[in-house]
């Protein structure tokens, strides 16, 4: 009796494990690296409105929620979109099938941005080391689903969904391990190992049945935020205490969401022709009987 084969991989898919056994490796094996004391006043904004302190800090972290939510109403509309299509469609060349793992990952990934607000929202309310793990496990689920759409999308649909769990995973024990050790290289790898890969992938071609997620606009959005963060206190001098830089981080890094909104409503406009030619057929097929 002949036990089945394994599927073979892709070249990309062939890649992509070697990248994260590289990351692995690199967060295990690497030296550790303390993390910066927050000190008395960490961010360049620590101005209150009214009871609310670092309101500035806190309050920008709204748009991360807005999307968030957004982002699952749009999800569930595509779902009950596709289940009519498919009641309404069943001759073969009518259907069109949802690319499940890039939505499952679209699913964690609007979810991740609900849990990165309230998070964020958390930390900077009085910042210290635990509430900067609940910071950074709420963005762990956000940046996951991510990667898990960008692999869907540039290196195949089934991998995909293992490549989110196995980065939540990654966050989230990287977010514990600096906590409790202070050791800040793990996380490191995670953040900006993570953004690598989704900038290489940015350079590749879609895979047939993509979407249509346009990286190269997350990587944009990223490296402002970033820029924005290191910028604290400038930008906060340079407009003469009325923004800083992280504030606008919060601002620049919600736009991140948007390529992903953009690429689910195009997918959207597509079910609805979809839906407009089944319900065609449907009627001509009705009218011959």
């Amino acid at each position: 009796m002949s036990l089945p084969s394994l599927p073979s991989l892709t070249r990309r898919e062939h890649s992509l494990l070697a990248l994260a056994m590289l990351l692995v490796s690199a967060a295990v094996l690497g030296p550790s690296v303390a993390a910066p004391a927050l000190g008395g006043a960490p961010f360049a904004d620590g101005q209150s409105w009214r009871t609310l302190p670092n309101a500035m800090d806190v309050l920008s972290n709204l748009p991360f929620a807005v999307l968030g939510i957004w982002g699952l109403r749009w999800l569930h509309w595509l779902d009950r979109a596709h289940e009519r299509l498919q009641d309404a469609a069943p001759l073969p060349q009518a259907l069109a099938l949802p690319p499940f793992n890039a939505l499952d990952c679209a699913w964690m990934f609007f979810a991740g941005l609900i849990l990165t607000a309230l998070g964020s929202a958390f930390y900077h309310l009085q910042p210290d080391d635990l509430r900067l793990a609940a910071d950074r496990a709420g963005m762990a689920v956000a940046f996951s689903g991510l990667v898990g759409f960008s692999v869907c999308e540039r290196v195949s649909a089934r991998a995909g969904w293992p490549a989110a769990w196995f980065t939540l995973a990654g966050g989230l024990l990287a977010a514990a391990v600096c906590q409790k050790y202070g050791n800040v290289l793990p996380w490191a790898v995670v953040q900006f190992g993570g953004m690598a890969l989704v900038l290489a992938l940015a350079l590749c071609r879609p895979v047939a049945g993509a979407i249509g997620l346009k990286l190269g606009w997350v990587v944009f959005f990223y490296a402002l935020a970033k820029l924005f963060e290191l910028a604290d206190h400038a930008i906060f001098e340079a407009t003469r205490h009325l923004v800083s830089g992280h504030s606008l981080k919060h601002l620049t890094a919600a736009l991140a969401a948007l390529p992903v909104l953009h690429a689910l409503q195009v997918m959207g406009r597509r079910t609805l022709r979809h839906n407009s030619h089944a319900a065609s057929l449907r009627t001509r097929s009705a009218a011959s009987t």
